[in-house]
């Protein structure tokens, strides 16, 4: 019975861990602009960057670059488990979740996605999952990008300020140009150069070419 109860015990953490999906790696980093609606404290953040120490089946450590108004900076740094429900304050959730899936935050409980939708984050067009729960008397309205599971824009409310966090810069992602990913978008300059090379030369050597003798 011993040996079964553990065997058991194992089976359903392996479940556990293969439901949760990690979409970051080490290296990869997010920066975000702060701005609010409303008196700030004379001392607030201005800009902070998150950053991927390493990367564990869902242990993450994350190092923290907070920028304040008086021009001093903090480097936190916190291991998150994405199993645990330690989400590094919001700032991570499982990768891959859709309308309707459920995630656990160690502070605020069980939290419901409650939708999917496309928005422009750092230059890129992006898939994202969005939701609102409560900090406290704080309203919190947060989206993640869906496929790596990263906070990419949340919305503090509070009766007398609105804090607001949005991405700006990361290596998650390339920015697109004209709406393409620079890969596609490179191509089809190169492919439209040999295109018109090989109609120019082809003009030229008719140009070129003699007239038929009767």
């Amino acid at each position: 019975m011993l040996w079964l109860t553990v065997l058991l015990t194992m089976l359903v953490s392996a479940t556990i861990s293969a439901e949760i999906s990690v979409g970051v790696s080490e290296g990869d980093w997010i920066e975000y602009t702060i701005t609010y609606t409303g008196t700030p404290p004379k001392k607030h953040p201005t800009r902070a960057k998150v950053q991927i120490l390493s990367v564990e089946g869902t242990n993450i450590t994350l190092r923290g670059t907070v920028e304040y108004s008086d021009g001093t900076q903090e480097t936190p740094t916190t291991t998150a488990d994405l199993e645990a429900g330690k989400l590094g304050d919001g700032f991570i959730i499982p990768a891959n979740l859709t309308s309707g899936d459920t995630f656990y935050d160690e502070n605020e409980g069980n939290i419901t996605i409650s939708g999917v939708e496309e928005r422009t984050y750092s230059g890129a067009r992006r898939t994202v999952v969005y939701a609102t729960y409560s900090q406290g008397t704080i309203s919190a309205h947060a989206r993640w990008d869906k496929s790596t599971g990263v906070l990419v824009e949340v919305i503090l409310l509070s009766a007398e300020l609105t804090t607001n966090w949005k991405a700006d810069k990361t290596n998650l992602w390339q920015a697109q140009l004209f709406g393409l990913e620079p890969t596609v978008f490179y191509t089809l300059i190169i492919a439209a150069i040999a295109i018109v090379a090989i109609v120019a030369f082809l003009v030229i050597r008719r140009r070129k070419s003699p007239p038929l003798s009767a």
